[in-house]
């Protein structure tokens, strides 16, 4: 293998010799009308053959990846060594000659950038920009030789190391090529994204340019010029005061410059130059097939690219039939569920659901634009969606302003009739129904009976067999999901909440009266789940020695710890109880391929300690009837106030009439996803019984490789025993990458990211705007909290999370208050937090990094404010 490669004679296939800067750069110098500065490439070989010389950097790799993220001082040490060490290797002989030869290419005095090109750098999933050194302006053979060495170095520099510790990369695995290229003396330089970096839109360039070398821009020494370019055409421009300039001297290294007063705030390139640039990074991205960040620079009116690498941070666009607009809605926001998912998680939802969906970046979002078109469909979604969340509304407002993205309906050419299979019109409240309450204990009946008879059948089935029967049990699922009977219960415990907030807001100047009047209701399965951990600390707090022993319970076979114990037997009997009837839940527990509380029991101890430790005796009885005391004594005094209005026994009769169906419904709420989970962890359990068996026939590698196939894929699997294992490789990397991006509520088929916003006046200063969901004023410590198991919580502390599900519930019983980046009015830490009596924000966008663990918060569960104090 040769030490020395001409830049123009790399190209792609070659990303293991030189690296993939340098198979960018060379794929770049064969391309028409883009200019590529000359140069060489030392390929990974020489790398290699250096190492090789110091034994030592095997062993301190070895240390290396044993490090995490929180080993921030061995991590300074390590990286201070290895690149002491590969500095004071001496070069190969036969690099050495080789680079003498390659610079006879060249004038003596030419000057030049050595720049790192990596292994797994500017990969589609990985770019490492920045993490390793570059060196400008080197002139000399010797020079170039120590920089060389320093290059190779800087692949050990701290945030190198920090970066591949991140993203799950081998410190062994990668290796440096080196390249050595012919330096340009820029007037002007900067960087070029052909994606807006700011909104993620695929249509929109931009441009920053300042003047002298790129490194001024870098490292933030300048305030760049900004410019916007949408196909061919100028949209913006953003003229900053540039006082500096980086540029080369003559005897080698660079040198900061102060600009002319003058120089400061002109234009640093004119705009045609600008609509040349932006038409180069198309051909690039064109070339490429994918977005790209691009180093340039102007000399002598031309235009050279030094640098191209893929835009990795970008979110995938779902896919469209057709060349058109489309507007696309977030399913997970309405779930509560905004991480990836693996692509057997996704399948199940997809066949659950009788949405039209489809999938981007792990995650599921609903083509809104039919119903926006429409001016008979579109107020009912913008409705729908705004009680549900504002900030999706007002994105989806954003759009329709927008001239011509998506054409509009005219009145005289719409139907009839919104599309009644896709989002429900979101009409005013009925007056209320003559509702049994036995109604709900039935529904639960009938979920309850078809769960027994699911486990009893699917124990029976086995390969294909098995693959068909869920396939067509999922039918029974969405019956029941979708049972008109069950649709009716919501919509009236709904209807009857909106009704008391809206009259009692009108006739008492009460906001939010439903939220009292919403404790301690009967049959909702997700509070009686945090009481019964309630119920599962009391059995084990008379006995120190399990509590003890519970403390260092990290892995799931800590029950075998319990054996012997005084209280052992009992306390495992107790979590087991707990488990047979809650351990299929889990967080982002809609996702099928999640671990459940039954495979990883380990997962509620912290909050079980938790609850010992805050709690007394009985404190799961004392919660729920102090919280049906608080709403029968709200429920009193609302109808003695009403009656004393005009017509006040209307008023007092109509409204008693709602509270009933308040509290003999809305319990409910909460159980058709109790019955979905259930049957998904019945479905898992014979999967993996499935997969196990393919393991033993040398099929699968490992059972939970499963969760990486579509249904439909591991139908085929178990149906001819035959798997190529890339496609499992391939989703494993794409998994990877997809828990980095985080989603937009919407987002449009340009790529497009649009934000919306609360619109409200007069607020407190460090206040955050969110969507008011569970009444009350309370102040105390936030707690942000990202993990549930790392959950340690004291009685005055309010939780901060991104989302919760039903998995969270148990948490909600050692807290004051909530606040939440995802949510909406029916999500479930909403309702959970009205029944708590917790006063609940959610909606509050980058809550858990603008808000500081320890910091004590107010949190305005009516006005939907939340104060850092």
């Amino acid at each position: 293998m040769p030490y020395i490669i001409e830049l123009f004679n790399t190209d792609k296939t070659m990303i293991s010799l030189v690296g993939g800067k340098g198979a960018n750069l060379g794929e770049l110098s064969k391309l028409e009308e883009i200019r590529v500065p000359g140069g060489f490439c030392i390929t990974v070989e020489a790398f290699n053959r250096h190492v090789e010389a110091a034994p030592a950097i095997n062993v301190l790799l070895k240390q290396l990846s044993t490090l995490t993220l929180e080993d921030q001082d061995r991590i300074k040490e390590l990286s201070n060594t290895l690149r002491s060490v590969i500095e004071g290797i001496t070069l190969p002989e036969a690099l050495v000659e080789d680079i003498t030869h390659a610079l006879k290419n060249f004038e003596p005095s030419t000057a030049f950038a050595i720049r790192s090109s990596a292994t797994a750098e500017d990969l589609p999933t990985a770019s490492f920009a920045g993490q390793q050194d570059t060196y400008l302006n080197v002139t000399g053979k010797d020079a170039i030789l120590e920089h060389v060495s320093k290059c190779w170095a800087s692949l050990f520099t701290e945030r190198a190391i920090t970066y591949r510790i991140q993203n799950s990369i081998d410190h062994h695995q990668v290796q440096m090529a080196v390249i050595v290229q012919e330096m340009i003396s820029p007037e002007v330089s900067g960087i070029l994204f052909t994606v807006d970096p700011v909104t993620s839109n695929r249509k929109v360039s931009s441009i920053d340019a300042g003047f002298g070398l790129g490194e001024a821009l870098v490292s933030g020494l300048v305030n760049p010029d900004v410019y916007k370019v949408r196909s061919g055409e100028i949209i913006d421009k953003k003229i900053n005061l540039k006082k500096l300039a980086i540029v080369p001297l003559n005897e080698g290294g660079t040198q900061h410059m102060s600009l002319p007063p003058a120089q400061q705030t002109m234009q640093a390139l004119t705009d045609n130059q600008i609509l040349e640039l932006e038409s180069i990074g198309r051909k690039i991205e064109e070339h490429f097939d994918a977005p790209q960040d691009i180093e340039w620079c102007l000399a002598d009116g031309h235009f050279y690219v030094v640098q191209s690498r893929p835009i990795t941070t970008l979110f995938p666009i779902p896919e469209a039939a057709d060349q058109d607009n489309h507007v696309y809605v977030s399913v997970g926001h309405q779930q509560m569920m905004t991480d990836a998912m693996k692509p057997l998680g996704l399948s199940f939802f997809l066949m659950t659901t009788s949405a039209p969906m489809s999938q981007a970046g792990g995650r599921l979002f609903v083509d809104v634009t039919q119903m926006l078109v429409s001016p008979v469909s579109r107020p009912v979604v913008l409705d729908a969606l705004g009680r549900s969340d504002p900030l999706i509304k007002d994105a989806l407002l954003t759009v329709l302003d927008r001239d011509n993205f998506i054409k509009i309906i005219p009145a005289d050419e719409a139907p009839s009739q919104p599309d009644a299979a896709t989002i429900k019109p979101a009409q005013e409240p009925q007056a209320p129904a003559d509702f049994d309450p036995s109604v709900v204990s039935d529904l639960i009946h009938r979920s309850h009976t078809s769960l027994e008879t699911l486990k009893q059948a699917i124990q029976a089935k086995t390969g294909p067999e098995l693959l068909d029967f869920i396939q067509e049990d999922l039918k029974e699922l969405k019956a029941l999901l979708f049972d008109p009977l069950s649709m009716k219960v919501l919509m009236a415990g709904f209807d009857a909440s909106k009704w008391i907030n809206d009259h009692l807001e009108l006739w008492l100047g009460e906001k939010n009266a439903a939220d009292v009047l919403s404790q301690s209701v009967p049959n909702n399965i997700t509070s009686e789940m945090g009481m019964a951990l309630l119920d599962v600390a009391d059995v084990i707090r008379p006995f120190q020695m399990v509590i003890e022993t519970l403390h260092h319970a990290k892995e799931d076979d800590f029950f075998e710890s319990l054996l012997g114990l005084e209280g052992g037997q009992e306390a495992m009997e107790a979590i087991s109880a707990f488990l047979d009837r809650y351990g299929m839940r889990c967080p982002g527990e809609i996702d099928i391929t999640r671990r459940r509380w039954a495979e990883r029991p380990s997962a509620i101890v912290s909050v079980l300690l938790s609850h010992i430790k805050n709690f007394e005796v009985g404190e799961s009885k004392r919660k729920f009837e102090d919280g049906l005391k608080e709403a029968l004594n709200n429920e009193a005094e609302i109808l003695s106030r009403l009656r004393a209005l005009p017509d006040g026994e209307d008023k007092a009769r109509e409204t008693q009439l709602r509270i009933r169906l308040i509290r003999d419904l809305s319990g409910y709420r909460e159980y058709p996803k109790y019955g979905m989970i259930s049957r998904y962890f019945i479905y898992k359990q014979a999967l993996l019984i499935e997969a196990a068996r393919l393991v033993g026939e040398g099929i699968l590698q490992d059972k939970e490789d499963i969760f990486y196939l579509s249904f439909e894929s591991l139908q085929e699997v178990v149906r001819t025993k035959q798997l190529d294992y890339e496609i499992i490789r391939k989703r494993k990397i794409e998994f990877q990458t997809y828990e980095t991006l985080k989603p937009s509520r919407v987002m449009t088929s340009e790529g497009e990211m649009i934000a919306g916003a609360y619109r409200r006046d007069s607020l407190p200063d460090n206040a955050l705007l969110g969507l008011p969901v569970s009444s009350g004023i309370v102040e105390g410590r936030a707690r942000v909290i990202l993990n549930m198991e790392e959950a340690d919580l004291e009685e005055d502390d309010i939780l901060v999370t991104t989302f919760t599900d039903p998995s969270w519930t148990p948490l909600f019983l050692s807290i004051k208050g909530l606040v939440t980046e995802v949510g909406g009015l029916m999500t479930h830490g909403a309702v959970i937090a009205r029944e708590y009596g917790l006063p609940a924000v959610v909606g509050v966008v980058d809550a858990t990094l603008l808000i500081k663990d320890g910091q004590r918060i107010r949190v305005n569960g009516t006005e939907g404010i939340v104060e850092i104090l």
